[in-house]
């Protein structure tokens, strides 16, 4: 299948129809609570401006390019698209997680008022297998964070944890709380953990960051009590 080659921007620093991703991205780069997506013709584009919100599709209508490598769930299995950041880094933060399993999506988020982006990016992937609800299953986790899908699939958490949370320059690793519970939560799990590019038109990666952006602008949020400033 084709890249889709018209990108509708409906919220962003100039609202309209744009025939490539890097000008499109040029308008919602920076831009809280933009709101765009991709389309194979500029007429789609055109009517999908007139009341422009994301719905969800049935995941085997994405093409697999979409997010990098065929990423279609299998039989039996389940896809875990997470996403997080903070709004200045340390800042209220958020994060969205969208759970696929036999056809159909389940959707977690939430926020606190001062984190940070890698914090966000962490908790968004333990939220999701907090709420895994079949564990002997195999799972696909997708995460547009390097900092995640390194941290796990290169070794660098397990080998800081038992070095005391020490890296190898011997300064201490950020954030163990969260790495420790991630780890104890794949241990039983038959589990991938993908990196995913952001912002490529693929509607679950852009569900969970509209998820995490709309979490972080919630009034009250509770304290990040492992935030450590």
């Amino acid at each position: 299948m084709a890249p889709k080659k018209y990108y509708a921007v409906a919220k962003g620093l100039k609202p309209g129809i744009y025939d490539n991703w890097p000008e499109a991205k040029s308008q919602i780069d920076g831009f809280t609570g933009a709101l765009y997506k991709g389309f194979p013709s500029r007429k789609e584009a055109e009517e999908w401006m007139k009341n422009p919100v994301l719905k969800r599709i049935p995941f085997s209508a994405i093409p697999s390019e979409n997010a990098g490598g065929d990423s279609k769930p299998k039989d039996g299995e389940i896809t875990i698209y997470t996403d997080g950041g903070s709004s200045g880094n340390p800042g209220p933060g958020g994060y969205g997680v969208v759970i696929i399993h036999e056809g159909k999506a389940e959707e977690y988020c939430g926020g606190f008022r001062l984190t940070t982006n890698n914090r966000m990016e962490l908790t968004g992937a333990i939220v999701a297998l907090r709420n895994l609800r079949h564990k002997d299953k195999p799972v696909t986790l997708y995460t547009d964070s390097s900092y995640v899908v390194n941290g796990i699939t290169k070794g660098w958490a397990e080998k800081w944890r038992k070095n005391n949370w020490i890296k190898s320059d011997k300064q201490p690793a950020v954030n163990p709380d969260l790495w420790g519970e991630l780890l104890d939560l794949i241990k039983p799990l038959k589990i991938k953990f993908m990196w995913v590019k952001g912002h490529a038109g693929n509607i679950y990666n852009e569900r969970c960051d509209e998820l995490a952006v709309s979490s972080a602008k919630k009034p009250g949020l509770p304290e990040d009590k492992g935030y450590k400033g």
